[in-house]
C-alpha cells in the first residue's frame, strides 16, 4: 500500500498528501446507512473513497402500543435517558405526535450525539458525559448518584448492554424500558467486498459498534477474517477495541476524540505517518 499512495502521489508532490490525507485509501464504512453521510462525504473531502456496508438495520418496533403507552404516561417519570441517536429519533418522533414533553422531566444522554440529535427537537437541557461518551460515563454524572425513589425511563433499541438500568437500579430508581427501535443485521452481497479486500484494495475498516463488528466477523467468513486481522480498523471507544482484540485483530486505532470529527482525526494521523 505505501509503494502504490507514493507512486500516486508523485504527481502532485507533498502538498496534494497534506491537503488530501486520504488520497488512494478505500475505507469501509461500517455504521447504519442512514448515519453514514457525513462520515462518507468527508472521507471523500480528503481525497478517500468509502465503501459503504451497512453492519446493523435500524427499523421501527413492529408494534408501538406499549412504546405509546409510555409516552402518555411521561408525566410520572423524573428522567428520560436516550442512549444513541436513533432512540432520540425513533422515541421523539412518536413523542411530538401525541403531547409535550414535561416541563418537569429531567433529560440525560449517553453522549455528544444524542444531545445534538435532541436539539433538532428543542431540547437543549441535557445532561451527557464530561469524560466519555458510554453508560460508565453518564454513571459519573453527579446528579445521577442518588437515585432513590427516582422514576427513570430509558429510550433504547431491542436488548442493549445492561449496565445503565442494572446500576440505576442498584441506586434505587424505579426503571422502565422503552425500547423505540429495532437493530437487525441487513442483507449483504458479501462477494465484491471480499473480492476488493482480497485485491489489497481496502486500506481501512471503520467500526462504531461491538455489535457491528460481531456481524462482520460473522459474514466474512474465514478468508475475510484473516484479512481484516491485517487491516487497521478504526473505532471510537475502548470497549469496542476490547472486542476486537478479543477477535484477534492487530491493527487497532481507537480515536481520541467522540463521534465522527474523532474517526477522521484518526484516519488523517494515520495515513499521513504510514506514507
Amino acid at each position: 500500500m505505501k509503494f502504490w499512495r507514493h507512486s500516486f502521489l508523485r504527481k502532485g508532490g507533498n502538498s496534494l498528501s497534506i491537503n488530501q490525507p486520504l488520497i488512494g485509501i478505500n475505507v469501509l464504512v461500517t455504521r447504519p446507512i442512514h448515519q453514514s453521510g457525513f462520515l462518507a462525504d468527508k472521507i471523500r473531502c480528503f481525497g478517500g473513497k468509502p465503501i459503504l456496508m451497512p453492519l446493523l438495520e435500524i427499523t421501527d418496533i413492529s408494534d408501538p402500543n406499549s412504546l405509546i403507552d409510555l409516552i402518555n404516561r411521561l408525566d410520572q417519570f423524573d428522567w428520560a435517558i436516550f442512549v444513541s441517536p436513533n432512540a432520540v429519533n425513533k422515541a421523539m418522533h412518536l413523542i411530538t405526535q401525541h403531547r409535550a414533553m414535561p416541563s418537569h422531566l429531567k433529560i440525560a444522554a449517553v453522549g455528544k450525539g444524542s444531545a445534538d440529535a435532541l436539539r433538532q427537537f428543542g431540547i437543549h437541557d441535557v445532561l451527557i458525559p464530561t469524560e466519555q461518551s458510554d453508560s460508565e460515563g453518564l454513571l459519573k454524572c453527579i446528579e445521577l448518584q442518588n437515585m432513590t425513589g427516582k422514576r427513570v425511563v430509558i429510550f433504547r433499541g431491542n436488548g442493549g448492554r445492561p449496565l445503565l438500568g442494572d446500576t440505576l437500579k442498584q441506586r434505587g430508581a424505579l426503571l422502565e424500558y422503552a425500547e423505540c427501535y429495532q437493530r437487525k443485521m441487513p442483507t449483504i452481497d458479501i462477494e465484491p467486498i471480499l473480492n476488493a479486500w482480497s485485491c489489497g484494495e481496502i486500506h481501512a475498516v471503520i467500526i462504531t459498534s461491538s455489535e457491528g463488528l460481531h456481524n462482520l466477523f460473522d459474514i466474512i467468513g474465514k478468508l475475510g477474517q484473516q484479512l481484516l486481522k491485517l487491516t487497521p480498523v478504526f473505532t471510537v471507544h475502548e470497549r469496542i477495541a476490547q472486542t476486537a482484540r478479543k477477535l484477534g485483530l492487530e491493527k487497532i486505532v481507537t480515536a481520541t476524540s467522540a463521534g465522527d470529527e474523532g474517526l477522521l482525526e484518526s484516519l488523517q494521523h494515520y495515513f499521513l505517518r504510514t506514507e
